[in-house]
């Protein structure tokens, strides 16, 4: 999340500006839904068969680890009909306190243990620091919970594996937060991609930069850690697993493959604050057939903010600019052709003497919306809570979402390790499931 939206991401609720009605005629669910299960088939629930199953239901929710995040997660459950909040859990009273004024009627407590004890508790959403995913995540099915975790799905790879396991082996509905996978412009894009609109996609380039500390404000010396877990390693992996996360799933969604090598380099180079973890590091994922993916990130500069930029033969897209651009675009009539090179300040770089070429930019093409306008909503964060409420209503694992929030942990902890150990690394088969 930006963090201009995460200043009052408590109270944001811009995905309210668009419904599920207006989700569902964006996709174009009356005239090809068919199709369009098949290519994402975990928007199954959104179908009006299965929204008239679970009309009249609710599922009881407790929300473990109310801070800023957990709080935004809140204001989507508590403007769903079908969920009721029934369990608030935080041992740091702040937030606790924050999340009591949204869901005054649910019980609060500091120890996550008395809400998987309550067999009242249909599920539970985890928004704790990363470190303590895998601890709680396990647990909770273990105790026959459904469980929405935050990403990233752990700190470790064995922990990322161990929570995946035990979803499979308990049977209990897991999400991760990839929001992009119920992000209507996420979704137009790849089916766009898919249908071979922009050609072979040869290249995914990634980066989310920005031009802050990362850090929140301490009240007491001792509560630096605890609240700042996101900058020491054995809490976080930093941009890697904060950030990363989201970005390296595009490319396991689009390729439907897994990278043979990853390479990461990155370093402390501005923020020399007493973090542990990087405030610049870069990665680049190499395919078998030699396509790549990269992750940069720098939070020392934020003038590119961020992208995936998504290039094929025929053209690029760029969701969350929410645009797409074609290589050749149709030729206009020469007078307007004029007038634009002109406006386009083309005629300022023509050589007329010395050599005969000029380099390369960036073209100057201002592409079209991928849903026809400009994105009028945040993300896709309050359709995937939806889209979980639904699930553990009609007790049904929406395929692929388990294995997308996966995998995109996975990449970006391999490309943590390959930082940290200042080497290319190959995919260890031992963290391979089944799946793509």
């Amino acid at each position: 999340m930006r963090d201009e939206d995460r200043k009052n991401e408590k109270y944001n609720m811009k995905n309210e500006k668009i419904t599920r009605r207006d989700f569902l005629r964006e996709l174009g669910f009356a005239a090809g839904t068919t199709a369009l299960f098949a290519s994402f088939p975990w928007l199954e629930s959104f179908a009006e068969d299965n929204q008239r199953a679970v009309r009249n239901e609710r599922a009881r929710i407790a929300v473990i680890g109310p801070g800023s995040r957990g709080q935004y997660l809140l204001g989507f459950l508590m403007a769903n009909p079908k969920a009721e909040v029934v369990w608030l859990c935080d041992d740091y009273e702040p937030s606790l306190e924050a999340a009591r004024k949204m869901a005054p009627s649910a019980r609060t407590c500091s120890d996550y243990r008395q809400v998987l004890d309550d067999p009242q508790v249909d599920a539970v959403v985890i928004a704790v620091p990363l470190h303590l995913h895998r601890e709680i995540a396990v647990a909770a099915m273990e105790a026959g919970k459904h469980i929405y975790c935050e990403k990233s799905m752990a700190r470790t790879l064995d922990e990322t594996l161990d929570i995946y396991r035990t979803h499979k082996r308990t049977g209990q509905i897991m999400f991760v937060g990839q929001q992009r996978l119920y992000d209507p412009v996420y979704i137009r894009a790849v089916e766009m991609i898919e249908s071979g609109m922009f050609g072979n996609i040869e290249c995914i380039k990634t980066f989310w930069n920005r031009n802050n500390d990362w850090r929140r404000p301490v009240p007491s010396p001792e509560l630096e850690r605890r609240i700042n877990w996101r900058l020491y390693r054995e809490y976080s992996c930093g941009l890697m697993t904060e950030l990363g996360c989201h970005q390296v799933q595009v490319g396991t969604w689009i390729w439907k493959q897994l990278p043979e090598t990853i390479y990461g380099r990155g370093a402390i180079t501005h923020w020399k604050d007493g973090r542990e973890v990087e405030d610049n590091v870069g990665v680049v994922y190499t395919y078998a057939d030699g396509r790549r993916m990269s992750f940069d990130s720098v939070i020392s500069s934020q003038f590119y903010g961020l992208e995936e930029q998504i290039m094929g033969n025929l053209g690029t897209v760029e969701p969350e600019k929410g645009k797409y651009y074609f290589e050749q675009t149709p030729p206009m009539p020469g007078f307007l052709r004029m007038i634009n090179d002109i406006e386009q300040g083309v005629f300022n770089s023509v050589s007329f003497a010395g050599p005969s070429w000029d380099p390369e930019v960036a073209r100057q093409n201002h592409g079209e919306f991928i849903l026809g306008r400009k994105r009028d909503f945040l993300d896709g964060t309050g359709f995937t809570v939806d889209a979980f409420v639904d699930a553990v209503i009609e007790g049904k694992q929406p395929p692929k979402i388990a294995e997308e929030g996966y995998y995109a942990t996975i990449l970006s902890l391999l490309g943590q390790q390959s930082i940290d150990e200042r080497r290319e690394l190959t995919f260890p088969e031992e963290y391979k499931i089944d799946y793509l």
